[in-house]
């Protein structure tokens, strides 16, 4: 049994060292602090308030609940081990391999040290240029998108989404909600290029689509992201709802400008002013900070114009004809599995990025 002592040890040792590195003791006060606030009935008075306390606290404890799960567990296998014989010893080498690949999966939380990788996300996607065939490309996204989300268990909320005249989608923006959301999904920001026979041309000719996908941190007002109210041009008009159609005559969108770097935001759902312009302030909030990241830039102050992600930077290209791949151009990871990439199975190209950042 000495030899499985050893290794227990060394699990042990090296599950404290990760525990310290994510500052999990530090998150287990966070997540007690919160289910006092959330039990107190006065907190109820402003919903907007509780919700966002109850989200982080559900967040906090998605993260933190495998890892004292994995606690307890090495506790409980040190004891027995400590009572036990022979007989028991394949047994026991069962658990702590369960245990050590157990660590090994948690362990790839530590590749999320960017300061805003345990935000939430925003994620809009907009079709390109080439009318029905980009909108379905889009469309097509969107889904793979949305079956990733499910499968991680993620809370997705639709912000606005406005649908092609015959296919797809125009655009789509989600607010996603989750462990590491941001460090997961800021690996599929930027151009998406799909080259496949067009379904919509008489003739089955090759057709080339592109749909931009930009992934924006979720922050709150008082991070460092401060933005000026001089620096703002706020315009309403008409909702138009989802689809384009007309839904109600009240000034309920919101067009914000943030004129230093002519970043654009623009919402309009079946919701009030205010709230679509807090939404929309969020929004601009992650843009700003993504602006930050790519540009190197210390303060807002700082960010120059028309320097942000763009059409211009293609990040994964998706070959349906003449034969199939689906290949990053960063990380050079590829897969000839095109359907189970767009039917969400897309960790390993994430895993790739994440490795080599």
């Amino acid at each position: 049994m000495q030899d499985l002592t050893k290794r227990l040890d060394i699990l042990e040792a090296d599950f404290l060292k990760v525990w310290e590195k994510l500052d999990v003791d530090v998150k287990l006060e966070q997540v007690a602090e919160l289910e006092k606030e959330v039990a107190e009935p006065e907190i109820w008075k402003d919903v907007k308030l509780a919700t966002e306390k109850n989200q982080e606290l559900a967040r906090l404890n998605d993260e933190v609940q495998p890892w004292q799960l994995l606690k307890t567990q090495i506790q409980d296998l040190k004891e027995l081990l400590e009572l036990s014989d022979e007989s028991l010893k394949e047994e026991i080498d069962g658990q702590l391999t369960a245990m050590e690949e157990q660590l090994t999966e948690l362990k790839k939380a530590l590749r999320f040290n960017g300061k805003y990788d345990g935000a939430g996300a925003i994620v809009r996607l907009t079709s390109g240029a080439g009318g029905t065939e980009a909108m379905d490309w889009a469309g097509m996204l969107e889904r793979m998108y949305l079956r990733f989300f499910e499968k991680k268990g993620w809370k997705v909320a639709l912000i606005e989404r406005v649908e092609g005249e015959e296919a797809g989608i125009k655009t789509a923006v989600y607010e996603v909600i989750g462990t590491n959301v941001y460090g997961t999904l800021k690996s599929e920001h930027g151009v998406h290029r799909l080259v496949r026979l067009s379904p919509f041309n008489a003739n089955n000719l090759r057709q080339t689509s592109f749909a931009l996908v930009e992934v924006l941190p979720i922050l709150k007002a008082d991070t460092d992201v401060q933005i000026d109210d001089k620096d703002l041009r706020i315009d309403v008009y008409h909702s138009g709802g989802h689809g384009g159609q007309s839904v109600n005559t009240t000034n309920s969108a919101v067009r914000i400008t943030h004129l230093p770097t002519n970043t654009v935001v623009a919402i309009q759902n079946e919701r009030s002013q205010l709230q679509n312009k807090e939404k929309a302030m969020e929004i601009l909030r992650g843009k700003l900070a993504q602006m930050k990241m790519e540009q190197h830039a210390e303060t807002i102050g700082e960010l120059r114009a028309g320097e942000s992600a763009s059409w211009g930077q293609q990040i994964r290209n998706y070959v349906m004809q003449p034969y199939k791949l689906v290949k990053d151009t960063r990380t050079d990871f590829e897969t000839s599995d095109v359907d189970a990439v767009l039917d969400g199975e897309i960790d390993e190209f994430i895993n790739a990025f994440l490795e080599k950042a």
